[in-house]
């Protein structure tokens, strides 16, 4: 008999996972997957996707009422159906999970349906029977973090927020990163009474400062009730549903859900880790080298579960290179982690790639701030106070853009474009010498000439 089972064990048919599994099939290897919950792991089902499609649908009502401006008449208040945008949504997550399944299936894969924990360097536990495996994947996410105070237990997650089966008149939503300022406007957009509490002084932590301080005030602007540097002391729940929260100022009032959005965690615990001797961090995350390897040399791990970057599109990169590495027959791949970009789906939306203002000032005293604030084209005849925010940060000494940062509509489609020029190595020069295209709102990424500050 074989030695071994299978060349590649994954465990998690998240993005990462399947990545590396159908890749490394495709190289000739023998490879399974281990999934006990739904193809293609939180982006698909409880993450990116499903809240892109309720983002969708809470920007309806402003589309509405700005379509008055422009000649249409919409005939009395709309009227809004949340069974309708939950069971479509639920059936578009559903056609998803069948591509992922077809993407493992055509490429020879095998699929588990079942959990899977790690035993020893080459030995897992599968569902009731024990799989040997030349080498073994562990891309299993991470989790929403639970809150720990008195009625916590009365909170949700994202989890729970994708399943809802009534949408709450009322509801507070604990964190300021990008999940809760993505669902504050979710909720806020489809109606329902939004107030967003976060301990820290201006939300999105890590983001540019220019670009923090904008959103949140165009947040406030829309509707969305802000509480800053504000913790819960407790939830208590009252006979008719309603939660009574209180804060640590002394406030208390009522509400219908509260949603926990306090941050994530990698998604390690009991699944054989430690016994296995794989090292972990402070965190649970799984600590691997450059090319993904942990300690123990013929297990790996990608995606969340390593806490560094929770993107799909960085997932997708890491197995790609753990394929490549051990099936490819050149040298171990790595990833390229600079110039990364990302978007939260917020109102309005945030574009970004690159160094933000303070992240440059730490690096040099020589950065140029290039900055617009304009009221986009759209907005003037609708009516719509809504503004947008760009900023490009520059390298004075050698001309080169390190950062480009947008608040606004359509910034993630923007930005996407513009990473490639960062990428690139492209200078403030270049974007000068760029010829806009006329009459958009990205023209004034190549537009901007004098800058606003200077070190």
């Amino acid at each position: 008999m074989a030695e071994f089972d299978y060349d590649l064990f994954v465990i998690g048919a998240g993005s990462g996972g399947v990545r590396a599994a159908r890749i490394s099939a495709s190289l000739g290897a023998k490879v399974a997957v281990a999934e006990e919950r739904f193809m293609g792991g939180t982006c698909v089902n409880v993450g990116c996707v499903p809240k892109k499609l309720f983002v969708y649908g809470s920007h309806y009502p402003r589309e509405f009422e700005d379509a008055r401006g422009f000649g249409w008449e919409v005939p009395g208040p709309a009227k809004f159906n949340w069974q309708t945008l939950l069971e479509n949504k639920n059936r578009e997550i559903e056609r998803l999970n069948g591509i992922y399944r077809n993407l493992l299936e055509s490429n020879q894969v095998t699929i588990y349906d079942s959990r899977a924990t790690v035993i020893d360097a080459h030995t897992l536990r599968v569902g009731d029977r024990k799989i040997r495996a030349r080498n073994v994947l562990v891309a299993t996410g991470s989790r929403a973090l639970r809150p720990h105070f008195p009625g916590a237990e009365h909170t949700i997650t994202s989890l729970e927020a994708f399943y809802l089966q009534e949408l709450p008149k009322r509801a507070v939503i604990i964190g300021g990163g990008y999940i809760a300022v993505e669902f504050a406007g979710i909720f806020n957009g489809l109606g329902v009474h939004t107030t967003l509490a976060y301990r820290g002084d201006c939300i999105l932590r890590g983001f540019d400062d220019d670009i923090r301080t904008h959103v949140a005030e165009e947040m406030q602007k829309s509707g969305i009730h802000i509480l800053f540097e504000t913790d819960f002391e407790s939830i208590e729940k009252r006979d008719d549903g309603v939660l009574i929260v209180r804060t640590s100022h002394g406030e208390e009032f009522e509400t219908d859900l509260v949603f926990s959005a306090i941050g994530r965690e990698p998604n390690t615990e009991g699944l054989g880790l430690e016994e296995a001797g794989v090292h972990l961090d402070a965190r649970g995350g799984i600590t691997v080298d450059d090319h993904f390897r942990t300690n123990v040399e013929s297990i790996f791990a990608v995606g969340d579960v390593i806490n560094r970057y929770q993107l799909t599109p960085v997932a997708l990169a890491e197995g790609m290179a753990v394929a490549r590495t051990l099936f490819a027959g050149g040298e171990a791949q790595t990833v390229n982690y600079d110039h990364i970009a990302t978007a939260v789906f917020c109102e309005p939306n945030i574009g970004t790639v690159g160094l933000t203002e303070a992240a440059a000032r730490k690096q040099s005293d020589h950065v140029q701030i290039f900055r617009s604030t304009f009221r986009p084209m759209k907005n003037t005849l609708s009516g719509n106070e809504s503004r947008t925010i760009m900023k490009l940060v520059v390298d004075e000494q050698t001309d080169r853009v390190l950062g480009v940062h947008m608040a606004g509509p359509d910034a993630g489609e923007i930005i996407q474009g513009l990473a490639v020029a960062l990428k690139a190595g492209a200078t403030k020069s270049v974007f000068d010498a760029t010829i806009g295209i006329h009459p958009t709102a990205a023209e004034e990424f190549v537009t901007m000439r004098t800058p606003v500050t200077q070190a």
